[in-house]
């Protein structure tokens, strides 16, 4: 037996015994004995792309001009998370004591997606397959073999290294069309929402040529001319999602006003979610300064819609389930902005994930509970080395300037860092997580890996 399938069985062995005695895991026959019941009916993952703990507070240092404001920090369950890829590691000495150690084996949001949603660490571009191309069994396939209504949302395209990474497989993130034709074809998700229309720009413009009816932009993110095509029909034939053994059409909404139609009211069985804009909901739209002096400076796109009405389209539709659902809500372009080390849509674009978690715990508190759903939220990575002015070797905090006020910041990369990241949960299954957090930073305390997270994941849906 090689050992990632010990590590597995023992896992399986260690959390039941710590799920005894719990009401929530416990099947009701038998006095307790027999088969357990999932620890949560909904599992909610919600991924900022890019963050880490100095993204969160310069975030709210500018909404609530204090630190610790969003809703996720009132979370009982808060920890940090390290998130390397297969072969590399994280040293808590090393970590502080180097200033540039966390420049060195940085994961990249396909291998970190992946590990996330199967409990497998592999390599840099994987979607979905392990290391030698393997195949990997997603928790969004076991909560489909449960009956679950399952679904992803992204700021960015939707065929994008993290939405990708929790339903397709491909050896490689760049195969954009594969991955796109897959997801819409061949999965058994019931929401896709994501970016990616080539007759958009990146400031939601048409690109649509009158005379050829070609569009400007490339068709690769929505799996290519034949796939648009399609999508722009309206329906598209998809896979069996329901288990009746017979095709399901995916109806498509791309209109801002058809996303909020969508939060309220009878829904589809399907949806793609197909925004009128090319690359992002809003980092990519152009402006008179790159880096400009506050947030929303530029002012928004206001015909794409926003992550919050995104996300609670997608509840609305899912939740229509009795057996419940899984949902992943990445936003996207926390990322983009530290590449570009961009601070003031950075901040944009944290504030807009922000939004979206308010809706899903909002969501939970008037459709569900939290003895029922499982919301995790947290990222895949940091990205950009953001500190404080004057750091470097030393780690200075980012400088709170009041709300409303571009917090002093500086950026130290212009890539993804192996910094540890903020990790939040809420609902009685969380509770699992105080097992998995069992490793310990100098400065973060109690960490867990992302394997763990996927690992997790699958725990709660079948802790058998």
């Amino acid at each position: 037996m090689n050992n990632s399938k010990l590590k597995k069985l023992v896992l399986f062995a260690v959390a039941g015994i710590f799920l005894v005695g719990s009401q929530a895991a416990l099947a009701k026959n038998d006095r307790g004995r027999g088969p357990k019941k999932p620890l949560a009916k909904n599992i909610i993952v919600m991924i900022s792309d890019g963050w880490g703990y100095n993204q969160v507070d310069a975030t709210s240092f500018y909404v609530y001009g204090t630190a610790d404001g969003q809703v996720y920090h009132r979370f009982p369950v808060r920890y940090a998370m390290s998130h390397y890829m297969d072969g590399d590691s994280y040293d808590t000495e090393e970590a502080w004591s180097d200033f540039n150690y966390v420049r060195l084996g940085a994961t990249d949001s396909a291998a970190a997606a992946t590990t996330m949603s199967t409990g497998v660490k592999t390599y840099s571009g994987a979607i979905g397959v392990a290391p030698g191309d393997f195949p990997l069994f997603h928790a969004l396939d076991l909560a489909e073999d449960m009956g679950k209504a399952t679904g992803v949302v992204s700021s960015v395209e939707f065929s994008h290294a993290t939405p990708a990474a929790f339903v397709a497989h491909n050896v490689s993130r760049n195969n954009y069309a594969d991955i796109a034709n897959e997801m819409i074809y061949e999965s058994r998700a019931d929401v896709i929402m994501g970016c990616g229309d080539p007759c958009y720009n990146d400031s939601g413009e048409s690109t649509r040529n009158p005379t050829t009816e070609m569009c400007g932009g490339n068709y690769k993110y929505v799996g290519g001319e034949a796939t648009y095509a399609d999508l722009e029909d309206g329906v598209v034939v998809g896979a069996d999602a329901n288990g009746d053994g017979l095709p399901d059409n995916w109806e498509v909404i791309r209109s801002r006003s058809q996303f909020q139609a969508l939060a309220n009211g009878p829904t589809p069985d399907r949806v793609i979610g197909l925004p009128p804009v090319y690359q992002t909901l809003q980092y990519n739209r152009s402006g008179t300064l790159y880096d400009e002096p506050y947030p929303y400076y530029t002012p928004l796109i206001e015909s794409v819609p926003t992550l919050e009405e995104m996300t609670k389209g997608a509840l609305n539709v899912l939740d229509n389930d009795p057996d419940g659902l899984f949902l992943m809500v990445e936003g996207g372009a926390v990322d983009w902005s530290g590449h570009g080390n961009r601070s003031a849509r950075l901040i944009e674009e944290q504030i807009d994930f922000d939004n979206a978690v308010k809706a899903v715990v909002d969501w939970v508190q008037a459709n569900s509970n939290w003895g029922e759903t499982l919301l995790v939220v947290t990222g895949d990575h940091e990205t950009g080395y953001l500190c404080g002015p004057g750091s470097d070797p030393t780690w200075e905090p980012v400088v709170n300037n009041g709300a409303g006020n571009l917090p002093g910041m500086e950026w130290h990369s212009g890539s993804h860092t192996n910094s540890l990241i903020p990790f939040f949960a809420k609902g009685d299954a969380a509770r699992l997580f105080r097992y998995f957090a069992d490793e310990y930073d100098l400065v973060r305390g109690r960490y867990l890996d992302n394997s763990e997270l996927g690992e997790a994941l699958f725990l709660t849906m079948d802790p058998q």
